[in-house]
């Protein structure tokens, strides 16, 4: 697997919290960054691919009606008591 190198800037209390996190785990700040990055991304990714489906849908005109959206809603609005 590739690796690249990118440069970030934190705050002094978050390097403080860095620090002692890489002295007690016995590991690299840059082991932590790149931990904390991929774990962000991978969290985060599938908005990117429901948001490029809806555009898709959109795009072939796959789109609710007002009936049904009106169903959805309504149905919500009656159970919401």
């Amino acid at each position: 697997m590739s690796s690249y190198t990118i440069t970030t800037r934190v705050d002094g209390e978050t390097a403080r919290k860095m620090d002692d996190l890489a002295q007690a785990t016995r590991r690299s700040k840059s082991f932590l960054a790149a931990e904390a990055i991929q774990a962000y991304v991978e969290e985060n990714a599938w908005q990117i691919e429901a948001i490029r489906e809806g555009v898709k849908k959109a795009n072939e005109g796959d789109f609710a009606t007002e009936a049904q959206v009106n169903r959805f809603f309504n149905k919500w609005k009656k159970n919401a008591r």
